[in-house]
């Protein structure tokens, strides 16, 4: 099997070509034969939960958020499908740092969920009453 080939974009920065064919960070990423079909199962199970929960929430940022989530994980999903795992291109270094090779969808759903934390943490005003 030949290396994979880099594309050095910047000094912290690449481009490469690798297959997951576990989860984040390539946890679970046995040689069942079976793998791929049951992360593709949970996948459309936790899909399915989110869309439950972006049609019945009322707020325009926790919609984004979800909306974001379930795209990078339909991405997915269609990766795993498509290859039986999902094609990582991005290389980040920081400082000493070497972050794990990731793609676009996995940064749509990192995003979504910082969305849905930042909304989680938002100071709510109390109300009821005698409160004003």
């Amino acid at each position: 099997m030949n290396p994979p080939k880099v594309i050095e974009v910047t000094s912290f920065f690449n481009l490469i070509l690798g297959y997951n064919r576990g989860v984040s960070f390539g946890l679970f990423s046995g040689q069942a034969a079976y793998a791929p079909y049951l992360l593709i199962l949970v996948g459309l199970v936790i899909v399915s939960a989110l869309a439950v929960w972006f049609w019945r929430t009322p707020s325009m940022a926790k919609t984004m958020g979800l909306a974001a989530i379930i795209g990078g994980a339909v991405s997915n999903i269609i990766d795993r499908i498509d290859d039986g795992a999902v094609t990582d291109f991005l290389d980040l270094y920081v400082w000493t740092y070497h972050w794990p090779a990731f793609n676009l969808a996995d940064m749509a759903i990192a995003c979504g969920v910082g969305v849905l934390l930042i909304q989680s943490l938002q100071i709510r005003p109390i109300s009821g009453p005698g409160l004003g």
